[in-house]
C-alpha cells in the first residue's frame, strides 16, 4: 500500500461524509421550513409533523429548492397566508442556518 493509495482513500471517505452531511443538513432544514409554514397555517401537531415530513419528501421531486418552494408557497397561499417566493426563500435561509447548527451540536 502506498501513501497515494491512502490520501486517496482519505479524501474518498471525507467526501462521503461531506455529502451525507449536506443531505442531512438539506433534510433537516426542509423539516424546519414545513414545521414554519405550518405554524403559519395554525396547524395542529399531528398535522404539523406530517406537513413537516410532506415537505421533506417534496425535495425529492426534483433537483434543487424549487419543488420545496413551489409546494410550501402553494399551500402557504391556498391557506389564505399572505406569503410570497420571496419569504419562502428567506424562511429557508434562516432554517439551514439553525439546521447545521442543530447538527452540528448534536455531534
Amino acid at each position: 500500500m502506498t501513501t497515494f493509495d491512502d490520501r486517496e482513500r482519505a479524501f474518498e471517505a471525507k467526501f462521503a461524509r461531506d455529502e451525507e452531511m449536506a443531505f442531512r443538513v438539506t433534510a433537516r432544514r426542509n423539516r424546519l421550513v414545513g414545521q414554519w409554514a405550518a405554524a403559519k397555517m395554525n396547524l395542529t401537531p399531528e398535522e404539523t409533523d406530517a406537513y413537516a415530513k410532506a415537505v421533506v419528501q417534496a425535495e425529492f421531486e426534483e433537483a434543487g429548492d424549487e419543488d420545496v418552494i413551489r409546494k410550501v408557497l402553494g399551500d402557504l397561499l391556498a391557506a389564505g397566508v399572505d406569503v410570497d417566493e420571496a419569504m419562502v426563500r428567506r424562511a429557508l435561509d434562516e432554517q439551514l442556518v439553525e439546521a447545521r447548527r442543530q447538527l452540528l451540536e448534536a455531534k
